[in-house]
């Protein structure tokens, strides 16, 4: 497939030219161009909380889409990154749930980027006692777990 390939080659030369030598795999996955980059930097690729490969995506989105006729969307994702983290955020916001039900009080928990409270938001959306809501402007944004109170 053409925007593979094209979105393959614009991420080598990427990291390349950040002294970055890594493999790159490409695939389509729900309707999204998926990279999945492997090297031995990819701390550093991926930064703190995951904002370097977060840049990295958007970089990467605007440059294959200058290139290709057909907008697409571009995920990437390094060494399972992604999948790592949705486990992490899963596991944290299950926790933090059980707090708010153990004691009664909203705990509100970040600033997370978007993709990381999605994952918190649906963790919890299945618990009828808990409902929660994003605060805050801008890319970074807390997120409130408040207890739902019983009618009756």
């Amino acid at each position: 497939m053409e925007e593979i390939e094209i979105a393959k080659e614009l991420t080598i030369g990427l990291l390349e030219r950040m002294g970055v030598k890594t493999a790159v795999e490409g695939f389509v996955k729900e309707g999204n161009l998926c990279l999945e980059i492997r090297g031995d930097q990819e701390g550093v690729l991926i930064g703190k909380h995951g904002r370097t490969l977060e840049s990295l995506q958007m970089l990467i989105n605007r440059m294959v889409n200058k290139r290709l006729r057909n907008a697409v969307r571009v995920v990437l994702d390094i060494d399972d990154y992604r999948k790592r983290r949705v486990d992490s955020m899963s596991s944290i916001a299950y926790r933090m749930g059980e707090k708010v039900k153990r004691t009664g009080y909203s705990l509100t928990v970040g600033p997370f980027n978007s993709h990381d409270r999605r994952i918190i938001h649906l963790t919890l959306k299945e618990d009828p006692s808990l409902r929660t809501e994003s605060l805050g402007e801008g890319e970074l944004k807390k997120v409130k777990i408040i207890p739902v109170k019983k009618e009756g």
